[in-house]
């Protein structure tokens, strides 16, 4: 069984409400690439993580178009919200729209095997363009967040964890945040996250081993529109 990671889909029904197209020629017809490679390669046992940024729709009828093709293909999946994930709801809502059909990560953890996979949204950092003092407590939010889903994990037992994210746990080498230190703190060995678009910010994002983890950016014009293989159980 093979676990897969993609991040940043961008779907919008069909035909596009929102083409991805403005943001360079290569997102042109990404849906149907996206799919391809999704049906080329995942097995109905794998596991699909996809990080976020799923659906524009703004509620979770307007997202039903996108989610239920996502549901259709192969392989189970967990699903982790993104900034631009409006439709997302609460888990008990997700849940009864769509029994059996995805694994909503939040404030919690799933087991695959041996392995658990954590994770949350996670939050723009200090440092990083954009940031603001009112990002501060949404980012302490985030980190609490993080540190429940690893701890619930580890106190049912698993060692083997995998963490996803939509934002980066940090952008560059010698950046610190309270992400990184769960990941280094709890021993988490692959993070898979998504946010970042363009081979130029791609290029300049933190990825690699670091304090034992591997970071993998997986947002999917960064990876040809294919679902990135991580491990096999």
């Amino acid at each position: 069984m093979t676990i897969y990671a993609i991040g940043d889909l961008h779907f919008s029904g069909l035909p596009p409400a929102k083409p991805m197209e403005k943001f360079g020629e290569h997102w042109t017809g990404h849906r149907d690439k996206v799919t391809a490679n999704w049906q080329r390669l995942v097995q109905p046992q794998d596991l699909v993580l996809v990080c976020g940024d799923i659906s524009w729709g703004m509620t979770l009828a307007e997202a039903k178009p996108d989610l239920e093709s996502i549901a259709a293909l192969p392989g189970h999946k967990i699903l982790l919200k993104g900034n631009h994930d409006y439709w997302w709801t609460s888990l008990a809502k997700m849940q009864t729209a769509y029994p059996g059909q995805f694994a909503f990560l939040q404030n919690n953890f799933y087991s695959w095997g041996d392995t658990a996979i954590c994770g949350t949204r996670g939050w723009i950092l200090p440092g990083v363009e954009g940031f603001k003092d009112d990002d501060v407590p949404r980012l302490r939010r985030e980190a609490l967040r993080l540190e429940m889903s690893l701890a619930a994990a580890q106190k049912a037992g698993f060692t083997k964890l995998i963490c996803m994210l939509h934002y980066p746990a940090f952008y560059y080498a010698a950046q610190e945040s309270p992400f990184r230190s769960l990941l280094e703190e709890y021993h988490v060995r692959i993070c898979v996250f998504g946010h970042i678009h363009g081979a130029e910010a791609a290029q300049n994002v933190f990825q690699g081993e670091a304090g034992g983890c591997t970071y993998k950016l997986v947002s999917c014009d960064t990876t040809g529109f294919t679902p990135v293989p991580l491990l096999l159980l």
